[in-house]
């Protein structure tokens, strides 16, 4: 980007923003995590702003649920990874700019390497343990994070790893020192949603994103702003250290991996993970329930075995009474599964053989021959 141009005429006359402002977002490198809600209107706006390099990160496929809130698919794309599509569409927006998929689960190795690669850091994530890793991570490296999260008709935005004038940078562990369980509060799955609030949340978070690179404004430092769809109340509060927090911060790339040696999924030590072949086996045998735990409007093949369907919301409820022996959970990827069979592990303890089918449909779907 050379020179000015009529695409960002708009923003170039803005006072206090200029050229100037507009090489710097030419030559940043943002990675968005998660192109879900939160992530698609600020994967929008971050491409039409001119964002350099965009990276994206999402290893699950649009479903028909997804529709009335992540705006950049079409029902056309159910079933399709979410970043080869979020990618087509953002070039398409903006064919100056590159992006870059990475179509991978986020597991604590994975989050150390592209952490490194790229200067500015978006959490659109909607999970606690996959916003502790990037937290962490981000804390470890030193990179400005953009948070964003919404519950029921709240949401909230906050800038993180950013130093005040005082020289104290926030992070989500001055909010939440210690990891939530995932059960311990509702996603949207179980609670709802309506469609603008994650669009209204994921817009700031890409303003913030741009405020960071371009240096105008006030970010969010040391702040979290929270925001109600029934009324428009906004506030902000001011976040303060937390000593627990702290203390947990990883100081190198060791003690992060030792922080987070279950990886992602604090639940797989509790859960044995079986692959194709085992569960053919497994699938002879009486007294067997396959269980399908996705959620209802994420199911983009019709499966052609016997099984039933429980959403991971539901699971303990209806699991419980249950005669069968053994349990084999399966989700898109192998992801749901584990959290829904380690729940079911609390309800039957070792009374039962519970299992996860590892990789979810999606990695066995050919082999097993499992769509009509």
């Amino acid at each position: 980007m050379n020179q000015p141009n009529e695409r960002y005429s708009r923003q170039i006359v803005l006072k206090g923003f200029g050229w100037e402002a507009q090489q710097k977002l030419g030559a940043a490198k943002v990675l968005v995590i998660g192109a879900g809600g939160l992530g698609c209107p600020a994967l929008q706006y971050l491409a039409a702003a001119g964002v350099g390099h965009i990276g994206i990160v999402d290893d699950d496929v649009v479903a028909l649920s997804n529709l009335h809130r992540q705006v950049l698919y079409a029902a056309e794309d159910i079933g399709r990874l979410k970043t080869k599509v979020a990618a087509a569409n953002l070039r398409g927006v903006n064919p100056e700019i590159k992006v870059t998929e990475h179509p991978i689960l986020l597991d604590r190795d994975k989050v150390l390497e592209l952490i490194k690669d790229y200067d500015w850091i978006l959490d659109g994530t909607d999970n606690f343990t996959s916003r502790y890793l990037i937290n962490d991570a981000c804390a470890l490296f030193k990179k400005p994070l953009v948070f964003g999260a919404v519950s029921g008709y709240e949401g909230q935005v906050a800038v993180f790893n950013v130093k005040d004038a005082e020289g104290w940078a926030s992070n989500y562990r001055d909010l939440f020192p210690q990891r939530i369980r995932e059960e311990e509060v509702l996603n949207c799955t179980q609670a709802g949603v309506l469609g603008v609030l994650p669009g209204i949340i994921g817009i700031m978070m890409a303003a913030e994103v741009i405020k960071l690179i371009t240096g105008i404004g006030a970010p969010l430092t040391n702040s979290l702003l929270n925001y109600h769809l029934l009324t428009n109340e906004m506030y902000i509060m001011a976040l303060t250290p937390s000593d627990v927090g702290r203390s947990l911060i990883p100081e190198s790339e060791e003690s992060f991996l030792q922080l987070h040696e279950q990886s992602l999924f604090p639940f797989v030590n509790k859960v044995r993970e079986i692959d194709a072949q085992e569960l053919i086996l497994l699938y002879q045998r009486p007294s067997v329930l396959l269980i399908d735990v996705r959620d209802h409007g994420s199911r983009p093949v019709v499966l052609n075995f016997e099984h039933v369907k429980i959403p991971i919301s539901a699971i303990k409820e209806e699991i419980t009474g249950r005669s069968e022996q053994a349990f084999v959970l399966f989700c898109q990827h192998g992801t749901t599964s584990v959290r829904a069979a380690a729940m079911v592990k609390e309800v039957w303890g070792s009374s039962r053989e519970i299992y996860s089918l590892q990789g979810g449909l999606m990695r066995w779907i050919t082999e097993l021959n499992l769509v009509h």
